[in-house]
């Protein structure tokens, strides 16, 4: 009598448990979302501080582009000098030679600065070019891991379902076995091998729920906010 009624809870246990991993690698990849992966992405690209420093590096960059080009202006050097008219309304020199009095204006230049200003141009466009090809490399990267930690995270809270289930199923069990023992249809033996299964999906679960607090946590440290404030 003891030994059916084992192998009937024990099959009921295993029924219940190979049903369960069943409901959950079917549920797996409907429950993954095209568009609240972008929403992730999207805030990781706002929030995560090292994504955050490569746009500040392409808008130095940036800056340093414009500042290259506007830096012509410095090749030419613009000179004034003014000088006070005699009553003649002329100058005189020592050597006697005489000028206009009034303000006068020269412009100079240096030609090595000249023959230097296209290359610091063109060295600022290359260093903005890799800063941009960096910042995009980047962009693919945190969405690589985005997705990665998404999955995870999904997977762990399948597993947390299922494995919950399972301790119910265990519970429940575990239960009519024991209500079964007090009514002497069943051995103490057979009670007893029930709630050790059910003490061993209790730990299950315990489990399961640190997977998916953890996965929930790395996840949420790369997207910056709680997942709760992505709709």
């Amino acid at each position: 009598m003891g030994l059916k009624y084992i192998a009937f809870f024990m099959c009921m246990f295993l029924v219940n448990v190979s049903m369960a991993q069943e409901s959950m690698q079917e549920s797996i990849i409907p429950s993954i979302s095209d568009s609240y992966i972008d929403k992730l992405v999207a805030s990781a690209k706002m929030h995560y501080p090292k994504a955050k420093t490569f746009e500040d590096r392409v808008n130095i960059a940036h800056y340093n582009v414009q500042k290259a080009k506007l830096d012509w202006f410095n090749v030419l050097t613009f000179n004034y000098v003014y000088t006070p008219a005699n009553t003649s309304g002329s100058v005189t020199t020592t050597t006697g030679l005489s000028y206009a009095a009034g303000a006068q204006f020269g412009v100079g230049t240096s030609i090595g600065n000249i023959l230097q200003k296209p290359g610091l141009v063109r060295v600022a466009k290359e260093e903005y070019d890799i800063a941009k090809m960096n910042q995009e490399e980047y962009a693919l990267n945190i969405t690589t891991i985005v997705k990665q930690r998404y999955y995870l995270y999904v997977q762990q809270l399948s597993a947390l379902n299922w494995k919950t289930k399972s301790m119910e199923s265990a519970d429940r069990i575990s239960k009519e076995s024991k209500y079964k023992f007090e009514k002497g249809e069943v051995t103490f033996d057979t009670y007893n091998s029930t709630y050790i299964a059910y003490s061993n999906s209790v730990q299950t679960k315990m489990d399961a729920e640190v997977a998916y607090l953890i996965a929930k946590s790395n996840l949420e440290e790369i997207i910056g906010v709680k997942l709760e404030e992505i709709k």
